[in-house]
């Protein structure tokens, strides 16, 4: 005979709600601003970082094989790996975007 889970204990009051929990609460017309929708998107997705005003978050891309050949001999012919490849291209990007 399998043994029944206990029911899960109920939220500690003793403790503050963080703001961005706070804020998904609140009735609203179902649309967040588009900042504001970034920021809990974030939250829930990334993971902290050792780096400071860093935050990890883990993809999974699915490429074309020529592409990751390119970017695996740019990555070769500059002596750094890949990923490091990938965000430098990301942030070159988003700086057009400022």
């Amino acid at each position: 005979m399998a043994r029944r889970r206990r029911a899960r204990a109920g939220r500690n009051d003793d403790r503050p709600e963080l703001a961005l929990a706070a804020a998904a609460k609140k009735p609203h017309s179902g649309v967040l601003e588009p900042a504001a929708a970034a920021r809990l998107a974030v939250a829930r997705r990334a993971k902290p970082s050792p780096v400071p005003d860093h935050v990890r978050l883990v993809l999974t891309l699915e490429l074309r094989r020529e592409l990751v050949e390119k970017l695996s001999l740019k990555a070769i012919k500059s002596e750094r790996n890949i990923e490091a490849i990938v965000i430098a291209l990301t942030e070159e990007t988003a700086k057009r975007w400022r």
